[in-house]
């Protein structure tokens, strides 16, 4: 038994069964990958996957139960040699982030500044993409943090915290209607086409719920991930902008102007995320706790504990 049968199990798993794409994660032919997977059968005596031919198309029953131990000992494997590049050396690594468009451009560069002055010696390296992915990211070892708005809590291989509270805002035009409304409603709201983020962005679900619940149809004519493309939108006329409110920098457009709605859509909540079970180095922690310095070190590990143990 050998790491590459074992990693070639998980990724086949992961992969939709598909060797060629499994072939390509771990760097070898797919030839390759049918030998790891039929020689770790032969050792175990039993068939992990089903099959069609040559092809795979599912786990067998044994497989079901095989697969969690090989994501225990791959984890392990991994957290061994977190550890040893902890003791060697405290100060050096890499911390890679998973994030959106939204935190990587509007709340982390402070946290980011802050951490580099602790540890000049660590590298960081940013992804940017959407929650699904960031999720997948992190549950893979390819990210060591995932930080992000909606779906990280979802799943239950992954531990996340929460970090910080916000709202959405409106942006328009200077000569705007609806800056003439002391209180703006979501009817109100619904007389304009909307520019907003798309689905599973940023609290854009918070923003569907809204109307949908008013029983008010909107007209979205645009969404993007990016806040910069949508205020950019707006300024060109196209209609109203629904934005994170961390996404507002003041003077930054001047033909733009905000309008507070805290009382239309349902606040958001920022979550960090870990790997369930991960050995986490001790600069992870620090920059975990300068992104969100509520949380202790020990909250932290007391809960990444108890999810390893659940």
């Amino acid at each position: 038994m050998n790491f590459q049968q074992l990693r070639s199990i998980r990724e086949a798993s992961r992969r939709g069964f598909n060797l060629t794409e499994v072939a390509n994660v771990l760097f070898t032919s797919q030839p390759g990958v049918s030998r790891q997977i039929r020689e770790l059968e032969e050792e175990l005596g039993v068939d992990i996957f089903e099959r069609n031919g040559k092809r795979l198309t599912g786990l067998t029953e044994p497989g079901k139960g095989i697969l969690p131990i090989v994501e225990r000992l791959l984890l392990e494997a991994e957290n061994l040699q977190q550890a040893g590049n902890e003791y060697s050396d405290q100060t050096k690594g890499t911390l890679t982030i998973a994030t959106t468009h939204t935190q990587a451009r509007y709340v982390l560069p402070k946290v980011v500044q802050q951490f580099r002055l602790a540890f000049p010696d660590v590298r960081i390296a940013l992804q940017q993409s959407s929650p699904d992915h960031i999720a997948e990211w992190v549950l893979s070892g390819k990210a060591d943090i995932g930080i992000a708005t909606e779906g990280l809590s979802q799943f239950k291989d992954l531990v996340s915290f929460a970090c910080y509270q916000w709202n959405h805002v409106l942006v328009v035009p200077e000569d705007h209607p609806l800056l003439k409304k002391e209180n703006v409603s979501l009817e109100d709201i619904s007389n304009y086409p909307l520019i907003t983020y798309d689905v599973g962005f940023t609290g854009r679900g918070h923003i569907d719920a809204a109307f949908q619940h008013a029983e008010l149809r909107t007209d979205i004519v645009l969404t993007a991930m990016d806040s910069d493309v949508i205020q950019q939108y707006v300024s060109l006329g196209l209609g109203v902008g629904i934005v994170a409110s961390m996404a507002i920098e003041e003077n930054r457009n001047n033909n733009l102007r905000t309008i507070a709605v805290d009382h239309l859509f349902t606040p958001n909540v920022t979550r960090l995320a870990v790997r369930r079970g991960a050995y986490l180095r001790t600069y992870t922690y620090d920059f975990i706790r300068q992104f969100a310095p509520e949380l202790s070190k020990e909250e932290i590990i007391n809960a990444v504990s108890e999810a390893d143990n659940s």
